[in-house]
């Protein structure tokens, strides 16, 4: 029988100081080769042009600039349409389409979670079938369905495609059926609250680290959007395709396309730093059941 020691209050199984040091080093020798390719893109950012076409490539910089952060913002005041509106469409859409989706997700997940209706369990396999399919497939179908609606060449064509993400609502769902007590919710009604009531102010909080790791993987989804087939005038369109724009002009410009990679990255990493802790938990719960 396996030794047992406490930690914190908690019975554990005993493990030798070296083999929590192997641990230790495995996981930071993994930690190091996971965030190499962000490292190497910050180092490409920051090289002169002739650095940048060396072969065989450095993975380091040796004489590291910031031309190429200046040559992107002097390729960004050349635009026609003001650069600011590139960005007020990726804020707008990214921002919009995340909430809306959240919201929309969590209402559908608590339903199919914590209310029994006829057809509850169909409707989650066809939810849960739906993530095998990618966007590309259903292009056509949606294109239709926007056309008919009339939100071809708006906002709307961004957005609403966001609110119906299944992969939030699935991870949702399996959240909420791991950690939302049924007591609790039951207790709720009987004290007369509304199965909205109960919904947002018991629910919600219940399953913060879910709802924030949806608000961080579709924030990151529509900020990284480019070009859409669903977009044709300048004005609507999202400032990664304005950067792939101002970009594309040869290798003369190769330096700014690396600096653009390194602002375009900058903002989902913040994100995610801020909600990791939250994100680790619902992947290490959303699979699991009682």
């Amino acid at each position: 029988m396996a030794r047992l020691r406490t930690r914190k209050h908690k019975v554990v199984l005993s493990r030798s100081a070296g083999g929590d040091a192997g641990i230790t080093v495995v996981l930071v020798l993994l930690g190091a080769f996971m965030l190499l390719p962000m490292i190497y893109v910050v180092m490409q950012a920051l090289k002169p042009l002739d650095e940048l076409w060396m072969y065989p490539p450095r993975f380091y910089v040796m004489n590291p600039t910031l031309s190429n952060f200046k040559d992107l913002f002097s390729l960004m005041n050349t635009s026609w349409v003001p650069f600011s509106r590139y960005i007020f469409n990726t804020v707008l859409t990214s921002v919009a389409g995340t909430f809306g989706h959240l919201f929309i997700a969590s209402m559908c997940a608590y339903a199919l979670a914590k209310i029994k209706f006829p057809g509850g369990k169909t409707i989650f396999k066809t939810i849960r079938t739906s993530l095998m399919f990618h966007s590309t497939v259903t292009a056509i179908t949606s294109f239709i369905l926007m056309s008919a609606f009339h939100m071809i060449d708006t906002y709307w064509a961004i957005i609403v495609p966001a609110w119906g993400y299944t992969l939030g609502l699935y991870l949702m769902k399996q959240f909420m059926d791991t950690n939302v007590s049924d007591a609790v919710l039951e207790s709720a009604r009987l004290d007369g609250a509304s199965e909205l009531r109960t919904y947002w102010t018991i629910a919600m909080p219940m399953v913060k680290p879910a709802w924030l790791t949806l608000i961080v993987y579709s924030f990151q989804t529509l900020w990284n959007a480019g070009s859409s087939i669903y977009i044709y005038s300048e004005q609507f369109k999202s400032f990664n395709y304005a950067i792939g724009q101002i970009t594309a002009g040869g290798i003369q410009r190769q330096g700014a396309s690396a600096a653009a990679t390194v602002l375009m990255m900058l903002v989902p990493i913040i994100v995610f730093v801020i909600t990791q802790s939250n994100i680790i938990e619902t992947m290490g719960t959303s699979g699991m059941k009682d």
